[in-house]
C-alpha cells in the first residue's frame, strides 16, 4: 500500500481525535492590586492590566479590582466581597508595595498575603502572586527582606510567583513618573511581558 493511501486512511481518524480534545475554557482573571495595577498617573487604557486584556483577546476576561493606596490589610478586608462579586477563576495578587513604603511590619504583610491566597483558594480561584520592590533609599537590608516575603508566601501556599512586576527596568528612573514609584505608560508593556509567561500555564489548566 502506498504512503498516500495510508495517509488517506489515517487522516480522518486523526482529525476526529483532534476534535475530541476540548479547547481551553474562557477564564475570568481578576487583578487585585494597588496603584501600580490601577494605572495611577496614566490613562487606564495604557495600564498593564488593560494591555493584558488586549494581549489575551476576547477568549478571557480581565477584571481590574485594584485600588490606589491599598495595603495588604485593606486588601484582606476587601477581598471576600470582591471574590463574591466577580467569581474569578484566576486571581493576580499584586499587593504589599504600600506596606513597604509605610514601613509596616513585614510579618503582618506576609500573614495578610497568605490569608488572601487562602480566601481565593476557598473561592475556587487559582492565585498568581506578583512581587514588587522598594526604592533603593529604603536600604538594601529592608528591601531584601521585603522581597523575601513574596517568596515565602509563594512557597508556603504552593502558588506561582512573578518575583518582580517591574523586572528589567526597576533601576531605570526614566521609566517611572516623577515620584520614582509608578511606571510610565511606555513601561507598561514590559510589565505584561513579565506576567504572561507565569500566567499562561494557569490559563491552559482552565
Amino acid at each position: 500500500m502506498s504512503w498516500s493511501a495510508i495517509l488517506r486512511r489515517l487522516l480522518p481518524a486523526a482529525l476526529a481525535c483532534l476534535l475530541c480534545i476540548p479547547a481551553a475554557q474562557a477564564a475570568t482573571i481578576m487583578v487585585f492590586g494597588d496603584s501600580i495595577s490601577a494605572a495611577y498617573g496614566i490613562n487606564p487604557a495604557q495600564g498593564w492590566v488593560s494591555l493584558l486584556q488586549r494581549q489575551l483577546g476576547t477568549q478571557h476576561r480581565v477584571i481590574n479590582a485594584s485600588l490606589s493606596g491599598e495595603t495588604t490589610a485593606g486588601g484582606l478586608a476587601r477581598l471576600p466581597t470582591v471574590l463574591q462579586q466577580h467569581k474569578p477563576d484566576i486571581v493576580l495578587l499584586e499587593l504589599g508595595g504600600n506596606d513597604g513604603l509605610r514601613g509596616l511590619p513585614l510579618p503582618e504583610m506576609q500573614r495578610n498575603l497568605g490569608r488572601m491566597v487562602q480566601l481565593a483558594k476557598q473561592a475556587r480561584a487559582r492565585v498568581l502572586l506578583i512581587g514588587m520592590a522598594l526604592p533603593p533609599n529604603y536600604g538594601p537590608e529592608y528591601g531584601s527582606k521585603f522581597q523575601q516575603v513574596y517568596r515565602n508566601v509563594a512557597h508556603e501556599q504552593k502558588i506561582p510567583l512573578v518575583p518582580l512586576l517591574v523586572a528589567g527596568f526597576e533601576s531605570d528612573l526614566a521609566q517611572f513618573q516623577n515620584d520614582g514609584i509608578h511606571p510610565l505608560a511606555g513601561a507598561q508593556p514590559r510589565m505584561v511581558a513579565n506576567v504572561l509567561p507565569t500566567l499562561q500555564p494557569l490559563l491552559r489548566r482552565n
